[in-house]
């Protein structure tokens, strides 16, 4: 690192999961550039999602709200990067910031955390579950309506001790973020794609910059992964056609196989009776617009009051 090179300031959230992320980039881009530690320096900011725990985040107002500050300290240049859980973007940035890309993404699955029992099928009728993820509730109540679902709100630590302590008999969490967090003994069962589509971008850590900032961009590209890059381009302009907030259940997955893209997205009504799903295939170089026209589809072909404007 030269001497006129000033220290990388990388924001995050102060959950544990959001600092394993943001130490994660951070050693990426050590190793990346031979850099001694102190070259990146990490700020922890509170975000407004943070402090709401009372209610689900569709109800104070959707994607955004674990990004906000983050994204304001960018533009207000008190810090040059922010990492993120790619799922928590919104579709639509602020002006003059973008998305350089994404670390390797890890595994997609959801996991079952259970009080008792080893699957989905061990819970008992009228077994209370909490999240706080629309779309696991509408795809758990798809496969178990008679179970029910209540609202849990809180970090990872947080919602694996209510489970532990009786208040919950179950909850789902994403398999990356317990495996992150070294947590992955708690995790009963694993679910199949097949039955829970993951959020878009789920798995994936995503560091967002000052767009025009060529300094920082060229410091940070050679940590990204172009597939996993590609596969939320999709995933990520599927969504921004149908609802970029968190009112509608929407899961999304993309797959780069070779020069091929598989992409699979459904939409369900929040009681899970609902299910619409879509399938489509597209080379790579085509990405944004394999995202675009499965998103409208699908908008096409769900009712209107499943998928507001």
């Amino acid at each position: 690192m030269t001497q006129s090179l000033p220290r990388l300031r990388l924001g995050t959230r102060g959950s544990p999961l959001a600092l394993w992320q943001a130490h994660a980039v951070r050693d990426a881009l050590l190793k990346a550039h031979g850099w001694p530690a102190e070259a990146v320096e990490i700020e922890v900011i509170r975000t407004t999602g943070d402090a709401i725990t009372d209610r689900a985040l569709s109800e104070a107002g959707g994607k955004g709200l674990f990004t906000k500050e983050l994204e304001e300290a960018l533009l207000e240049r008190r810090i040059d990067l922010a990492v993120h859980s790619a799922k928590d973007m919104a579709t639509r940035l602020p002006d003059g910031l973008h998305l350089v890309g994404y670390l390797p993404r890890a595994d997609v699955r959801d996991a079952l955390i259970l009080r008792e029992g080893a699957s989905l099928a061990d819970l008992k009728p009228g077994a209370k579950v909490g999240t706080a993820s629309l779309r696991r509730e509408a795809q758990l109540r798809r496969l178990r309506p008679d179970l029910q679902v209540s609202l849990l709100r809180g970090n990872v630590h947080t919602r694996l001790a209510k489970v532990e302590s009786g208040e919950f008999d179950a909850t789902l969490l994403a398999l990356a973020g317990l495996a992150r967090l070294g947590l992955t003994e708690r995790i009963s069962a694993l679910l199949d794609v097949a039955d829970f589509l993951p959020a878009v971008g789920q798995g994936a850590v995503a560091i967002e910059t000052r767009f025009g900032d060529l300094a920082v961009d060229s410091l940070v590209v050679p940590v990204v992964c172009p597939a996993t890059g590609l596969a939320l381009r999709v995933e990520r302009a599927y969504l921004g056609e149908l609802d970029g907030s968190c009112r509608t259940p929407i899961g999304g997955l993309a797959e780069v196989t070779g020069d091929e893209i598989r992409f699979r997205g459904v939409v369900l009504s929040a009681d899970g009776t609902r299910y619409y799903e879509i399938v489509r295939f597209g080379p790579r170089n085509r990405a944004l617009e394999l995202g675009v026209t499965s998103g409208r589809e699908m908008r096409a072909m769900v009712p209107p009051e499943l998928l507001p404007h």
